[in-house]
């Protein structure tokens, strides 16, 4: 499941970063050159999520999914990534048409809280926020990455 599993796509990809209390979303422009952050769902364990994605992959005319897998600083993975790739699974199980790959978001956490912190983002706003800007990281990253065919 990796980004080339959406190489070959064309069209808008999904950007996503998984959470139990709140999932954070963000798409690409047709052109896949841009990702914009747009919202999040609610958390409510993983069927729920994958429904809650399916709507939104079916809004936005998505062709494909990238979804951030989170990775230790050593590069090993514990057991939210294990929880990740359950989810993925269900995700590639319910819509086989929409290639999923899982893109390490190693630092997106943290670029989007210090981007947060840089804006005086602070409170309950901060935390509406910061899933969907890390989503949008993540997907940004993912395009940057398939434009300079860095795979």
């Amino acid at each position: 499941m990796s980004l080339d599993a959406v190489k070959n796509t064309k069209g808008r990809i999904l950007g996503i970063d998984f959470g139990e209390a709140r999932t954070g979303l963000a798409v690409s422009d047709a052109s896949r050159l841009l990702a914009s952050g747009i919202g999040n769902v609610p958390g409510g364990g993983l069927e729920r999520s994958v429904a809650a994605i399916r709507e939104v992959v079916e809004r936005e005319k998505a062709v494909a999914i990238v979804l951030g897998l989170p990775v230790n600083m050593n590069g090993t993975e514990g057991p939210r990534a294990e929880r990740i790739r359950q989810f993925a699974a269900l995700l590639q199980e319910a819509m086989p048409e929409v290639p999923v790959a899982l893109v390490d978001e190693r630092m997106t956490t943290m670029a989007a809280s210090r981007f947060l912190n840089e804006t005086g983002t602070r409170g309950k706003k901060r935390k509406g926020v910061i899933d969907t800007l890390s989503a949008e990281i993540i997907l940004q990253n993912a395009l940057d990455r398939l434009r300079g065919s860095l795979l």
